[in-house]
């Protein structure tokens, strides 16, 4: 495969996730953009072709027909044509209750030091200075998957210390054990969260820096964080996109280009080197 010499940050950040499906086993979606992306871009690459997936409003193993407007697709005869079935929240909610939802893919506002996303207010939630739409199923999905992965921008506003608001728990206190004091069933808990700079994973319960894309340094990422993570030892780093895996993606997945108007664009340099372009620069 040949490296992509022009690409969205966001479009890596979906790239990456896409590779680390695994096959055959379960993802329970949120509703649409780059959760979706990820698990679709991984069965027509055909990385992990026996993966299955439920989306957010339990419509179960459906055969998605492309293209289609992945941003935002719930109770939709195109998102979910051929499903084994066609359920409702609280299908896949039972399906996760019962251990049968491997991984959970989510999107955030905010996250903190110990995985607990915000995505219902910013400020206190009686003073508030702005309100969003809340978690939806969101919170399920984060509580009874085994695994739940998150994606998000590498930005200082999102990862913080504490969230403004616990809309979805992740080890909350960062304590052992808290999450099975809080109910919730043991074994589960955050495992990834992606961004377009950086791949992180948890120790003993903290957020974890374990990979850095080829443009920014450690010290980039560490900016964009008012909570430090912690480091691994190795921090590796993550290959670009490639134009095949692109071409998928651009012409079944994102055919309006709704991730590449966002955000920075990379672009690959004479001497193999990457450097951030502002959209519009």
């Amino acid at each position: 495969m040949t490296a992509a010499a022009a690409f969205s940050e966001r479009e890596h950040m979906v790239v990456k996730v896409a590779r680390d499906i695994e096959d055959g086993a379960n993802y329970w979606v949120a509703g649409g953009g780059g959760p979706l992306y990820a698990v679709l871009l991984a069965d027509r690459l055909g990385y992990a072709k026996e993966a299955q997936y439920i989306t957010e409003d339990g419509v179960i193993a459906p055969e998605a027909e492309l293209p289609f407007q992945a941003m935002g697709s719930m109770m939709s005869s195109r998102a979910g044509y051929r499903a084994a079935h066609w359920g409702t929240m609280n299908t896949a909610g039972d399906h996760a209750q019962l251990g049968y939802m491997d991984y959970g893919i989510l999107n955030t506002l905010q996250v903190d030091q110990h995985g607990n996303i915000n995505s219902t207010v910013l400020g206190s939630y009686e003073e508030w200075t702005r309100r969003y739409g809340g978690p939806g199923g969101a919170q399920t999905i984060a509580a009874q998957c085994w695994r739940t992965i998150l994606m998000t921008d590498q930005q200082k506003r999102k990862f913080v210390n504490r969230v403004d608001f616990i809309s979805s728990p992740g080890f909350l206190d960062g304590t052992e054990g808290a999450r099975e004091r809080a109910g919730l069933p043991a074994g589960t808990g955050p495992w990834r969260v992606y961004t377009p700079w950086a791949t992180y994973d948890y120790e003993e319960r903290k957020l974890r820096l374990i990979e850095r894309s080829p443009w920014v340094t450690v010290d980039d990422i560490l900016e964009e964080c008012e909570c430090k993570p912690l480091l691994a030892p190795e921090i590796g780093v993550s290959e670009p996109p490639t134009d095949e895996e692109l071409g998928v993606y651009r012409t079944e997945l994102d055919v309006r280009g709704q991730t590449m108007d966002r955000g920075t664009w990379v672009i690959k340099q004479d001497d193999g080197t990457y450097q951030r372009q502002e959209m519009g620069a």
